[in-house]
């Protein structure tokens, strides 16, 4: 433990809370934190949301733009949907992120509530552990005009509406001809997104360490056709060939009723996301305790 004369300065002086504050106690939760980090040194933000929704007033208010300008550190208190929609808005600032865990899984934001204040302290004087996470910029395009851009953090998803029968697409990639599949539709995922839907899918886990994307398909009609790992310096286009009602959803955020002949294309981003963790962090531990491994062992 630090002594008094070995005690480290603070590493973050102006930290943002960004809170899911439609969940049951979020008020008394963000309030809490806001507490904490006050009586160790630290100037606090309110995402202006975050502030509106719990009636947390006596703090100042940021909305995203200003919290990626005027911010040393970003924390996120909810599941890992809160730190996709914020992740995905800070990344292009540089802000580091820290996430509180309140949802179900956590796979990102791997700080229990209950355990904050222990966590935190070291962080907040420099004892953490960073890594980068990549996105995906991805975009459609129709008659040789973009129609629609997005950034994800988890995965980019083209698959049929409503309607029973598959959908057709044609796969290139770095312009190169894949294939033409037919399922009910297809997956490109990154590291941190191989723990979501491609994994339902029957795609691999990627170590966020890895530099690649996964691209999985939905049901195919094709058995042989199975998941590959590409480089995230790929350029991945994905044309609509045939079938009724395909959309494409990044992260969540959707685009509905594309067309035959609309093509999504999906590139990585320029930014990444800075997560920290504490001291001692493994993604094995993550995987371990979030898939229940060693159950009954």
């Amino acid at each position: 433990m630090d002594t008094p004369k070995t005690k480290r300065p603070l590493h973050f002086t102006h930290v943002a809370i960004i809170g899911k504050y439609q969940m049951p106690g979020s008020r008394h939760a963000v309030e809490e934190l806001a507490h904490f980090l006050h009586d160790q040194g630290c100037d606090v933000s309110l995402e202006t949301d975050t502030a509106h929704n719990t009636g947390l007033t006596q703090y100042t208010t940021l909305d995203v733009p200003a919290i990626g300008r005027d911010c040393d550190l970003a924390l996120v208190i909810g599941g890992d949907g809160t730190m996709l929609g914020i992740g995905r808005q800070l990344a292009s600032y540089g802000v580091p992120l820290i996430g509180i865990n309140q949802g179900r899984l956590g796979f990102i934001t791997d700080i229990p509530f209950d355990d904050f204040r222990a966590r935190l302290h070291a962080m907040l004087h420099g004892a953490f552990e960073e890594e980068a996470r990549t996105l995906i910029a991805a975009s459609v395009w129709r008659d040789g005009r973009c129609v629609f851009e997005a950034t994800a953090l988890n995965d980019v998803v083209v698959n049929r509406g409503g309607a029973a029968s598959m959908i057709e697409l044609r796969v290139e990639v770095d312009g190169h001809f894949v294939a033409n599949q037919r399922a009910d539709g297809l997956i490109i995922a990154t590291p941190t997104g191989s723990t979501a839907y491609a994994l339902s899918a029957g795609g691999p886990m990627l170590h966020p360490a890895i530099d690649g994307w996964v691209m999985v398909p939905i049901a195919p009609h094709t058995l042989s056709n199975r998941p590959v790992v590409l480089s995230s310096r790929s350029e991945i286009a994905v044309e609509i060939v045939s079938g009724k009602d395909a959309n494409a959803n990044f992260d969540m955020q959707s685009l509905t009723s594309l067309l035959h002949g609309d093509r999504v294309v999906v590139r990585r981003s320029p930014h990444a996301l800075r997560l920290l963790h504490p001291v001692g962090w493994s993604y094995f531990d993550t995987l371990r305790m979030k898939l229940h491994w060693n159950e009954g062992a």
